[in-house]
């Protein structure tokens, strides 16, 4: 499982609700970090939707003194405005991205990222892998939305480069922000310290009424259609559960302190049938089996009117647990009675410290983070789902893991051909549980 650092977060998010900000402690001695006669942290930003402009906003938003320096994205519309957005809040003194160095296209990344200190990936999680093994290869330290790749192929090569970045001590922070959310650390710190007994199972949700869908405009080719509707396609997605519910599969690790062995459940598309809505799934229920025979109930669908749910509950042989992301912790006994009932008054934003943590590491010259290795681990157990419902049939960790379904395609240009195309009639095939070869 990952690296113990709860205590170091549970510190720094006290501190932080006291002190906001922070002014330059020392020198910057990680690799890759600042130019020459700058004492500013240059950032770049690869991905610059709503997420990579949202974290640009949580990077200045720590007080460190940070400049953007450089930009990608293979659409200019999305870079431009993304730009216009940060230049309108933080103004020109902190963006300094002239022409130049706003990269549009397939590898305007490796451009990008050449001049910063810290690079944020926050593209679509099928070019993550691509991304973090550059960003590892030029020796930056690393802020990476989550999940971190769509198939086993992409998570083996985050794990490769999750060695290397260790071994280079590089910073890795990976959006799974209930790492950084004080609820979830305490709450967990006390499951781990036994106060319910052994976990011996768990129900994990994230039930609602799904996303936006972007319509296919005129003149557009198959790969800017797909990249523009990209939550609809698994190359670029991984279905939602992977994109969302990754959250929720990632706390069951958490609690259980590793990985499940086997995945098996159902899936389908009930609801969501259209043209627009691509290949994925709307619903999957699983159940993962981890190695001590420990079951949790994962369930994740988009019903636009339904009752929707967001949240993880475990039962241990002493007593029962209680988490969501409104800042909610609660142990109770066998019997009802409470044993911690987290006070989430005032509780700082997980989104923002995941970014405080990181850039204060990198102000003092120090190596905390290695987020890469649970968050691939993670991903792997939303995928090993996918593959489950997708074939309809149990699929082990081991069988998972090293398949060899590549879902990108082969080629990355505005006129080559993803590998799932619509037929004559507009519709795109999805998976056939019983049909569907996933490993």
């Amino acid at each position: 499982m990952k690296e113990n650092n709860s205590n170091e977060r549970r510190n720094f998010i006290k501190t932080s609700a006291i002190i906001t900000g922070g002014a330059m402690l020392s020198p910057f001695t990680l690799p890759g970090a600042h130019a020459a006669g700058d004492d500013a942290i240059k950032i770049a930003v690869i991905g610059c939707g709503g997420r990579g402009t949202g974290a640009v906003f949580q990077a200045f938003e720590t007080g460190q003194n940070i400049k953007l320096v450089a930009m990608a994205d293979a659409f200019k519309d999305r870079l431009d405005q993304s730009h216009e957005r940060i230049l309108k809040k933080y103004g020109k003194d902190k963006v300094v991205v002239p022409e130049e160095k706003k990269f549009v296209g397939f590898d305007g990344y490796k451009h990008a990222m050449k001049d910063a200190d810290v690079v944020i990936i926050a593209t679509p999680p099928g070019f993550r892998p691509d991304h973090f093994e550059e960003a590892v290869r030029l020796e930056k330290q690393i802020f990476m939305e989550k999940p971190v790749a769509t198939d086993a192929i992409g998570i083996r090569r985050i794990l490769a480069a999750a060695k290397i970045a260790k071994a280079k001590k590089l910073n890795v922070v990976v959006g799974l922000q209930r790492h950084y959310q004080d609820n979830y650390i305490q709450t967990i710190d006390r499951i781990h310290n036994g106060e319910i007994g052994d976990i011996i199972g768990g129900q994990v949700f994230w039930n609602d009424g799904g996303v936006w869908v972007r319509e296919r405009q005129p003149g557009q080719t198959e790969m800017e259609y797909q990249m523009r509707n990209w939550y609809y396609f698994n190359w670029l997605c991984g279905d939602h559960i992977t994109e969302q519910h990754v959250h929720n599969l990632d706390v069951a690790n958490w609690v259980k302190n590793g990985y499940p062995v086997k995945a098996e459940g159902t899936g389908g598309r009930t609801v969501r049938r259209g043209k627009e809505n691509g290949e994925i799934f709307d619903h999957h229920v699983i159940l993962f089996t981890y190695e001590d025979g420990t079951v949790i109930h994962s369930e994740c669908r988009h019903f636009p009117g339904a009752h929707n749910r967001v949240d993880e509950s475990f039962q241990g042989t002493k007593g029962k647990a209680y988490m969501n992301a409104g800042h909610t912790g609660k142990l109770t006994d066998l019997k009802g009675n409470s044993l911690y009932d987290h006070d989430g008054t005032g509780n700082a934003n997980p989104y923002q410290v995941e970014h405080d943590m990181l850039f204060d590491a990198v102000v003092k010259g120090e190596y905390k983070f290695a987020d890469a290795e649970n968050a691939a681990k993670s991903t792997m157990t939303s995928i090993l789902g996918r593959y489950a419902t997708y074939s309809g049939k149990p699929v082990t960790w081991e069988e998972g893991i090293n398949s060899n379904v590549n879902l990108k395609p082969d080629t990355l240009a505005w006129d080559a051909l993803p590998k799932v195309l619509p037929n004559e009639d507009g519709f795109y095939p999805y998976a056939i549980p019983g049909q569907t070869k996933v490993v």
